[in-house]
């Protein structure tokens, strides 16, 4: 099995900052891509942060110079430093992986965290 399980949100002031964090364990071989999504209430799910296995980033245009996402390889964790954060930005968090789980199958299944609440008061 494998479990991704984030931390890190609360309710934070507008112009505050956040650190969430996502920890992958259990049956892992490696872990290519990885990346932060979230969904406020009536709205759909979207990409925030995105990062491969090399450390190339992607961001959302509306994070962009605000959110920085990084990940320890060797922890097989990922980080979102949140910085100036605004009241959109309220919603649910979640981690997502591609993880290939074996080294005897090159099948990759893509994993999803249960999710952590970003609440920002204006």
């Amino acid at each position: 099995q494998v479990q991704l399980v984030e931390s890190g949100g609360g309710l934070v002031q507008a112009g505050g900052s956040l650190t969430l964090s996502c920890a992958a364990s259990g049956t892992i071989f490696n872990i290519y891509g990885m990346g932060w999504y979230r969904q406020a209430p009536g709205q759909q799910r979207e990409l925030v942060a995105s990062i491969t296995s090399g450390g190339s980033t992607n961001y959302a245009d509306s994070v962009k110079g605000r959110f920085t996402i990084s990940r320890d390889n060797a922890k097989n964790m990922m980080s979102l430093q949140m910085n100036s954060l605004k009241p959109e930005d309220t919603a649910t968090y979640y981690c997502n992986g591609e993880i290939q789980r074996s080294w005897k199958s090159i099948t990759r299944g893509t994993y999803w965290g249960q999710g952590t609440q970003v609440t920002v008061s204006s």
